[in-house]
C-alpha cells in the first residue's frame, strides 16, 4: 500500500493518527460493529487512557493501535506511515520496531531470571546484539523502572509490583515509538497501582508516548489525557486539568498507614 496519504499535513505531525476507522466481526450471519468510526491523533509524549465500559470498543481499537489487528475501513497511520493495509508479516515487524506491550498478567516466563525476560524482544527480533550488550541493555532498562539488583531474580521471588516493572522493562527494550498499556494496574493493590502510575509518569517525562486502557477513574487521573468510548465511538477526549502525581499520592497513602502500624 502506497504511503503517499500519509504526508504531514493530513497528520499534523500526530504520531497515531486513526482517521475514521471502522472494524466489524462476522460470525455466521451476526455482525458486530465494534468499533464504528473513530478519528483520533495522539502526539509524541502524550500520556492517553482509554477508557469504556465492557463492550464500548477500547480493546479492540487498542488491538488495532498495537498492530494486533487491521481496521475493516478507515487509516491507522503510524509515525507518518500508513499500516491500514499491511499483511501479517509486515505488521508484526511494525510491533517489534515501534510498539511495546505492557499487559495486565505481566507474561513473564517464569522459570527465566528478570534480565532473561526483559531480553527477550531482542532475541526474537532482528537484532544482532552479543550476549554482553543484551545484557548491558537489559539491565540498563531494569534500572531505569526501579529493578537495578534484582536482575537474576525469577519472578516467583518479585513482588506484583516488582513484576510489572520487568513487563514494562519489556516493553522498552526495543525502544519503541509508543508504548501500549493494558489495563496494566488490573492486578494490583491500591498502593502497588500508584507506584507503577509512578513508573509511567517518570518515563512520560522522558517523552515516551503512552496509550493506556483502564477502567479505573482515578488510575486515569495519572494521565494528561482521557479519550471515552461507548458503542464503538469517542464519547469524550479531554485533557486532565489537574493530574494526580504518583509520588504525592504514594506519600498520602504511606501517612495514613503509618500511624496504624504504631
Amino acid at each position: 500500500m502506497s504511503n503517499e496519504s500519509a504526508s504531514p499535513a493530513r497528520t499534523n505531525g500526530a504520531l497515531v493518527h486513526l482517521d475514521d476507522v471502522r472494524k466489524t466481526y462476522h460470525s455466521g450471519e451476526m455482525e458486530v460493529r465494534a468499533v464504528r468510526g473513530v478519528t483520533l491523533e495522539i502526539r509524541q509524549g502524550e500520556f492517553v487512557a482509554l477508557m469504556g465500559a465492557s463492550g464500548s470498543g477500547k480493546s479492540t481499537l487498542m488491538n488495532i493501535l498495537g498492530c494486533l489487528d487491521r481496521p475493516s475501513a478507515g487509516r491507522y497511520l503510524l509515525d507518518r506511515a500508513d499500516v491500514s493495509g499491511l499483511d501479517r508479516d509486515q505488521l508484526a515487524d511494525i510491533r517489534n520496531s515501534k510498539i511495546g506491550f505492557v499487559f495486565q498478567g505481566f507474561n513473564l516466563l517464569p522459570r527465566t531470571s528478570a534480565r532473561e525476560n526483559v531480553e527477550l524482544p531482542l532475541l526474537y527480533g532482528k537484532h544482532r546484539l552479543s550476549n554482553a550488550q543484551l545484557r548491558e541493555k537489559a539491565d540498563a532498562v531494569l534500572a531505569s523502572v526501579g529493578l537495578q539488583g534484582r536482575e537474576d531474580h525469577h519472578p516467583s521471588q518479585l513482588s506484583g509490583g516488582q513484576q510489572q516493572r520487568v513487563a514494562i522493562a519489556r516493553a522498552l527494550i526495543n525502544d519503541p515509538e509508543v508504548l501500549l498499556a493494558d489495563e496494566p494496574t488490573g492486578n494490583l493493590d491500591s498502593r502497588t497501582s500508584v507506584e507503577i502510575m509512578g513508573v509511567f509518569q517518570q518515563l512520560n517525562e522522558k517523552g515516551i508516548t503512552i496509550i493506556m486502557v483502564t477502567h479505573e477513574p482515578d488510575i486515569a487521573m495519572y494521565t494528561r489525557r482521557n479519550v471515552v468510548m461507548r458503542d464503538g465511538l469517542v464519547q469524550s477526549d479531554r485533557a486532565v486539568a489537574q493530574p494526580f502525581n504518583a509520588k504525592i499520592e504514594a506519600q498520602k497513602l504511606k501517612d495514613i498507614d503509618e500511624p496504624a502500624e504504631m
